[in-house]
């Protein structure tokens, strides 16, 4: 991942998406050569000169104040994951030692002891705690039980992104396969900038570019997102349609984790589908569980 090129693309894409009049500017008609607005407009709107703002469009990013950051921000009308994500990339950009000892997200089997007491003891929601990579690091048994097609892969651990542009099954599992798609990819471009030296991420992203076509267009737009509330639409296959409510939770004692807490409306049918898979997941795990070992044949003597 480019940091430089990271920053030009994103700013002209923001650039891109607004018009004089969203941007409160006078129109006075005629064609214009550039979709959105031109650079001398973002440049007067953030009270920068033109050759300070395309500079910075060209991703040299060196001296960059706050200030600045901030003004450009408001004339290209960033959210506040958007804001973040500039500054990201402007840090990836001007890299210092501290940010080269960055720690990486925390792996599968570095869940905090108590951490995992909690959502075990969640019976009536499905929970799973994911890294910015979007793997599952840990699931309660409703969780697991609620995305068993992504456990369907060999491959540990599961990936919501791989699952999304390489797994067929998902277009099956989620309802509007096309807006999770562009979730997934916003999801992992915003963290693409936060973490830029992380080669894991890197990979995956190479791989899903490499293999899905709908992927490498997806991650040209570069649009980022947060993963904290929202809903999903479902066709589970043991219990069929289901509505869900999620909730994501950053957990504190332990870097770049978040806990995903998916709930259902109160007497909806989808409650009762949520329940229906509860029981057959615990009714699955305790026979799991609780099956004697099976031991190998004592030898037979000479």
């Amino acid at each position: 991942m480019d940091s430089h090129n990271d920053i030009r693309e994103f700013l002209m894409s923001r650039r891109a998406r607004l018009t004089p009049e969203q941007a409160g500017l006078p129109d006075f008609g005629g064609r214009r050569r550039v979709k959105g607005l031109r650079r001398e407009e973002v440049a007067l709107m953030a009270g920068i000169s033109v050759e300070y703002y395309t500079r910075l469009e060209r991703g040299n990013a060196t001296g960059v104040s706050e200030t600045v950051l901030d003004g450009i921000s408001r004339a290209l009308q960033l959210d506040d994951t958007e804001h973040a994500h500039l500054h990201n990339l402007i840090r990836a950009a001007t890299p210092s030692p501290a940010a080269a000892r960055r720690r990486s997200p925390t792996r599968a089997g570095q869940i905090p002891p108590g951490v995992r007491q909690m959502i075990d003891a969640m019976k009536d929601v499905a929970v799973v705690i994911q890294n910015g990579r979007l793997d599952i690091v840990a699931a309660n048994t409703l969780g697991q039980a609620l995305y068993s097609e992504m456990y369907v892969q060999p491959l540990r651990p599961p990936n919501f992104g791989r699952f999304v542009f390489l797994d067929p099954r998902s277009q099956d599992f989620y309802l509007d396969w096309g807006d999770s798609a562009r979730q997934t990819v916003a999801l992992l471009r915003r963290e693409a900038g936060r973490t830029p030296h992380d080669r894991t991420l890197s990979h995956l992203i190479g791989e899903l570019a490499t293999r899905s076509d709908t992927f490498r267009t997806l991650w040209a737009s570069h649009n980022v997102r947060e993963h904290r509330t929202g809903r999903k639409a479902i066709h589970h296959p043991l219990v069929g349609d289901m509505a869900l409510s999620f909730e994501g939770l950053q957990i504190t004692s332990a870097t770049g984790l978040l806990m995903l807490v998916y709930t259902t409306e109160p007497g909806s049918a989808s409650q009762d589908k949520l329940q229906l898979l509860a029981n057959w997941a615990a009714t699955t795990h305790h026979e799991e569980t609780s099956r004697e070992p099976v031991l190998p044949d004592p030898p037979v003597p000479d």
